[in-house]
């Protein structure tokens, strides 16, 4: 195994709720109220759709509110990795990385192992556009049981309710959180902060027309029927923990490329992005407060001062 090289789970496709769109020469984020599922390929218009896009919104009427899915891991924190994360917004680099005690940092003699205030008090992250940033893998169809989904978001809400979720069913299940038949679903609320304008962020729960009870009890037979075949999840698990602790950032260089651009965009006041914490498409962007303009105009300061 090559060190410095985060092993990720393999990934067949991606799952948004927004896109990247060119405005006056400039490639920006903008929102949407509802999925979609892309490959992992892109050509001048954006993102392909992936095929199971279509097969599912043929079986939904109406906006794709709602997939479903199950998990690769038992172990939460596996399936969903959350951290603050500041990029380098010219190479698409992660500058700083932390969970609010630890962070690593790239400075000029390497990687180094800092103390991680959160953005709210950091002097060096909070200034430049550090913020949470969260990654989901799910699989989703019969196609690649090894396959999976990712789900890429910075929204505060989504990431604090998937984590809840995934705790929550992890415990209520005695640890079969892989052998759960799940769904992501697409909620919407107003906030003051968006004006009253409806915000959406990503929720998990079990499939519309089920129920908790009967979803555990179909978990506990997919369990015995895995064991009986020899499929080890605990040994799985482990390998995954290995993996991720292999490199010191999880995304690749041509990852947070993509990942920079489509939630760590230019500074242009509109507040744009698509995943959640804002208002949704077609609604009028929040004004930016006065913090926003305090912390734009340090940014310049600093950049001018360097």
């Amino acid at each position: 195994m090559l060190k410095g090289l985060a092993i990720t789970p393999p990934v067949i496709g991606r799952i948004s709720i927004g896109r990247v769109v060119e405005k006056n020469g400039k490639r920006l984020p903008e929102k949407d109220d509802q999925f979609t599922l892309t490959t992992q390929v892109q050509n001048r218009d954006g993102w392909m759709l992936h095929p199971l896009n279509e097969s599912l919104r043929k079986a939904t009427p109406g906006k794709l509110r709602s997939i479903p899915v199950r998990l690769l891991f038992n172990d939460p924190d596996l399936n969903l990795r959350a951290e603050y994360t500041l990029f380098d917004r010219e190479t698409g680099r992660p500058v700083c990385v932390g969970n609010g005690e630890r962070c690593k940092r790239v400075e000029r003699e390497g990687t180094a192992i800092l103390p991680c205030p959160s953005p709210e008090g950091c002097q060096f992250g909070g200034p430049g556009g550090c913020k949470p940033y969260g990654r989901l893998n799910v699989i989703v169809g019969d196609e690649d049981e090894m396959g999976s989904f990712i789900f890429r978001t910075t929204s505060f809400n989504s990431i604090r309710t998937l984590a809840a979720r995934l705790h929550y069913f992890s415990a209520a299940s005695g640890n079969l959180l892989a052998c759960l038949a799940l769904e992501l679903k697409l909620r919407g609320k107003s906030t003051t902060q968006s004006y009253r304008a409806a915000i959406y962020y990503v929720d998990l729960g079990v499939r519309a027309g089920t129920t908790l009870e009967s979803t555990l009890m179909e978990a506990r037979d997919l369990d015995a029927r895995r064991k009986a075949s020899g499929f080890d999840q605990t040994a799985l698990d482990a390998a995954a923990k290995v993996g991720f602790a292999n490199g010191a950032f999880e995304d690749s260089p041509e990852e947070a490329t993509a990942v920079a651009e489509e939630f760590y965009p230019e500074t242009t006041g509109e507040n744009p992005e698509p995943s959640g914490d804002g208002p949704a498409a077609n609604d009028k962007p929040a004004p930016p407060t006065l913090r926003d303009k305090l912390d734009r105009k340090a940014a310049l300061l600093g950049g001018t001062a360097a």
